[in-house]
């Protein structure tokens, strides 16, 4: 059996091959084996207190959390990464913290697990008002 030389086409894709892996290898590398935090790591402001109504909770998917109004004035804030795989939960209904990746819930007031996969409770978040505006996570 005879081998065939390469074709330029073969050498130029098998370049452009190795030339993506090598850049996905020096971007990626800083990411393997760290995992993000569930719980913001600096103050995040997430508007105004009256977006959250009395007795219900808003999700904030893009800053990861879940706040809670339970009285006038009273706010409790949790984590929205769910604690069995990760995922941000998808919505906040009847009370309910709902993450639709595996089926997991937990109560909108504590935090607690209602309903597995999940076994722990999602972290509670410092939250405070600030300027007429809730901010959640450690002092600055």
């Amino acid at each position: 059996m005879t081998s065939q030389p390469a074709t330029r086409r073969t050498v130029l894709r098998g370049a452009a091959l190795a030339g993506a892996a090598g850049l996905c290898a020096a971007g990626c590398a800083g990411a393997i084996g760290k995992k993000a935090s569930p719980t913001p790591t600096a103050p995040v402001e997430l508007g105004s207190p009256s977006e959250v109504p009395v007795g219900g909770s808003k999700l904030y998917r893009e800053d990861r959390l879940v706040v809670t109004q339970t009285a006038k004035g009273e706010f409790k804030a949790f984590s929205a990464v769910c604690t069995h795989a990760g995922c941000v939960v998808h919505e906040v209904a009847d009370g309910k913290i709902n993450c639709t990746c595996h089926g997991s819930e937990f109560d909108a007031e504590t935090g607690e697990v209602l309903q597995g996969p999940a076994v722990a409770p999602l972290p509670s978040v410092p939250i405070r008002t600030k300027g007429g505006k809730l901010v959640a996570g450690p002092d600055a």
